[in-house]
């Protein structure tokens, strides 16, 4: 585990109990971190701030949702210079099927985490979306039979 100076085992705590519910109070923190809830509020107002908290959000049950296909998509870029990486980060930002996009090292560009309701859905995105981008040069997708851990949590 990465150590920081600046948080200590309190700080550290109180982060570990927001990432697993996110809607705890300042009492439920001071209730399971020993200190008071004024002393929770500002620590947590400090780690905000700081940036250490970067926003709280809600997890939706993809498949209730009707997202139940999970893609795995690798990229090859049609040319490697800053303007064509560039256009496909903007077509990437602007695609919200997109989950997670990395750039990679190696033989693929770009992988890419992709949601989609079934195959049909997953053919558009591919044909309509990605190959026609003037960026791309190459897909490869994989379908997720069973996804065994998603959490995204920090092992703080």
């Amino acid at each position: 585990m990465a150590s920081d100076t600046r948080i200590d085992q309190f700080d550290r705590k109180i982060l570990a109990l927001l990432q697993a519910d996110a809607r705890l109070t300042n009492n439920d923190l001071s209730e399971r971190v020993n200190l008071s809830a004024s002393q929770c509020s500002r620590r947590r107002q400090r780690l905000e701030e700081e940036g250490y908290i970067r926003n709280y959000r809600a997890v939706l049950d993809r498949d209730r949702l009707g997202f139940s296909l999970v893609n795995v998509i690798t990229v090859t870029l049609a040319t490697h210079n800053r303007d064509n990486a560039r256009r496909f980060a903007e077509l990437i930002m602007r695609l919200p099927e997109v989950q997670e996009a990395h750039a990679l090292t190696g033989e693929m560009d770009y992988i890419l985490k992709v949601v989609t309701p079934d195959l049909k859905s997953l053919s558009e995105f591919v044909n309509n979306e990605l190959l026609p981008h003037e960026s791309v040069q190459h897909v490869k997708t994989a379908i997720v039979l069973e996804t065994l851990k998603e959490n995204g949590a920090l092992p703080i």
